[in-house]
């Protein structure tokens, strides 16, 4: 059974972020790729949401894989998963210093 997917609004912030920075550093076809491998992701969490590991500043944060540079971060209730934000492994997106 698959659980309902919520995005918080810094969810849905990050997600832009991080396809924008792909789409300006790497083009429209990655950035495309890359919101293929996160509907993907997305789709498995929902059927599997224990399927990755817990963080490692809060227990009930999972941080699911979307590629080798992004991540989501997402928390597991009862009948549904809230995805919390995405980011790109050493960088911070809420400054311009990409």
């Amino acid at each position: 059974m698959s659980l309902q997917v919520f995005y918080t609004p810094q969810a849905k912030e990050t997600l832009a972020l991080v396809y924008d920075f792909i789409n300006t550093n790497f083009g429209f076809k990655i950035a495309e790729k890359f919101l293929l491998k996160t509907e993907h992701t997305i789709n498995l969490i929902a059927l599997h949401p224990l399927m990755f590991k817990p963080s490692t500043f809060e227990k009930d944060v999972r941080v699911g894989l979307i590629s080798k540079q992004t991540s989501l971060f997402y928390r597991t209730h009862e009948k549904s998963i809230q995805l919390l934000f995405f980011g790109i492994i050493g960088k911070n997106l809420f400054t311009n210093n990409f």
